[in-house]
C-alpha cells in the first residue's frame, strides 16, 4: 500500500443568480484567480465541511456580490476534468433570485478574484471557450435557467 496521498476532486457550488428587473439574465463575472484567469464565471466557490448546498450558495453570493437570494434550489451538476492541469471539480449548480427586499444591485466585493459583475442575457453569453470550465460544461449539457427544470433532462 502506498503512502502517497490519494487525490480527490474538489466540490464547488456555482450560483445562477436571476432578477426580475433583468429578465433573461444571470449574474456573470470575469475571473482574476489563477485557475481559469480571464474566463467568465458565476458567483460561487468551495463547499465547506458540514455546509448545505443552499447555505453555500447564499454565503458565496453574499460574500462575492453583497446580495441576498430567495428561492434557492438545486438545478444541475457538472463533473469537470482536465488532467493536464491537475483540475478535477464536481460543481453543484444552484439557482436563486435576487431578493430585492434585502438587496440592491450586486457589487464586486472580491476585486482580487473577479473583475466585476454584470447582468448578462443567457442567450448572449460569451463563447464556451471563454467560460470557466464548469460553466462551459453546464452550457454544453443544454441547461437553461429560464426553462422549467422538470422538462430538461440530464
Amino acid at each position: 500500500m502506498s503512502n502517497k496521498p490519494v487525490k480527490r476532486p474538489g466540490v464547488g457550488v456555482g450560483v445562477l443568480v436571476t432578477d426580475s428587473t433583468h429578465p433573461g439574465c444571470v449574474l456573470l463575472g470575469k475571473r482574476r484567480s489563477s485557475v481559469g484567469r480571464g474566463t467568465y464565471q458565476l458567483p460561487g466557490g468551495h463547499l465547506e465541511f458540514g455546509e448545505t448546498w443552499d447555505d453555500c450558495a447564499r454565503r458565496e453570493v453574499q460574500e462575492e456580490a453583497g446580495v441576498h437570494l430567495a428561492n434557492v434550489r438545486f438545478v444541475w451538476v457538472v463533473n469537470s476534468i482536465r488532467l493536464e492541469e491537475q483540475y478535477h471539480y464536481v460543481t453543484i449548480f444552484m439557482q436563486g433570485e435576487l431578493d430585492r427586499t434585502q438587496s440592491g444591485e450586486p457589487e464586486n466585493l472580491e476585486p482580487e478574484k473577479n473583475e466585476g459583475w454584470t447582468w448578462t442575457h443567457w442567450d448572449e453569453f460569451p463563447p464556451e471557450e471563454q467560460l470557466f470550465m464548469p460553466l462551459a460544461g453546464l452550457r454544453q449539457q443544454g441547461y437553461d435557467p429560464f426553462i422549467d427544470t422538470k422538462t430538461q433532462s440530464s
